[in-house]
């Protein structure tokens, strides 16, 4: 005889594998970028990425604290998201009168709708489902000039955070790494010496001659 209780009880498993906060900013960002570091197991450390694991150091204790305004501070906190199929740690979550805010520190500067938004988005839809609370926004503190900004997540942002997770998932399941596109974005990043992306971008007919720089609205 079977079992009284229903197969479907219980919590229903999410997509897997489930994919990193921190992969959701490297996808929205670039794909190659993401691909490199999360298929290829591909890092390189500038000084730019070296002054962001300094700055991050001063939030990565794990501890709780207060800050000037009573608010109740958690540091490198462990989210997750078991129905989107996301997880992480939150630099900072606030705990305050309207419920936890999620605090991402970056070392640089900020652009508003940039991949940070993707990443803390992520960490607010974590938090909903761990919390069952309503968390209507996270903030980026950019560390280059000391300034907080607030993330709303809406039904579009929210939206934008399950497709970068979903075609994130989808690259490290079949192991794919997408083809530079040489633009404005690869000054800044990290992975550019085993990237090259003036020599992958190049026609396939001439591969030592790289083509033109593209623009990127950054």
């Amino acid at each position: 005889m079977g079992s009284s209780h229903s197969e479907g009880a219980g919590p229903r498993p999410g997509p897997e594998p489930s994919v990193t906060l921190g992969g959701l900013e490297h996808y929205a960002y670039c794909p190659r970028q993401a691909a490199l570091i999360h298929v290829e197991q591909y890092f390189e450390d500038d000084a730019a990425t070296t002054r962001g694991s300094l700055h991050h150091e001063v939030v990565d204790r794990g501890d709780t604290t207060r800050n000037r305004r009573g608010v109740r501070q958690w540091n490198s906190l462990p989210v997750r998201s078991t129905r989107l199929g996301i997880h992480g740690v939150c630099d900072t979550v606030e705990f305050g009168p309207d419920g936890p805010v999620p605090v991402e520190h970056k070392s640089g500067g900020y652009r508003p709708g940039g991949p940070a938004d993707v990443q803390v988005a992520g960490q607010v839809l974590c938090l909903r489902e761990m919390f069952g609370a309503e968390v209507p926004h996270g903030v980026v503190f950019a560390g280059q000039r000391r300034r907080r900004h607030v993330v709303e997540v809406d039904a579009a942002l929210e939206r934008r955070v399950v497709d970068t997770a979903e075609r994130l998932r989808e690259l490290i399941t079949t192991g794919t790494t997408p083809p530079p596109v040489h633009d404005s974005r690869c000054r800044r990043c990290s992975l550019r010496p085993g990237c090259v992306p003036e020599l992958r971008a190049a026609s396939p007919g001439d591969p030592f001659t790289p083509r033109p720089l593209g623009e990127w609205d950054d």
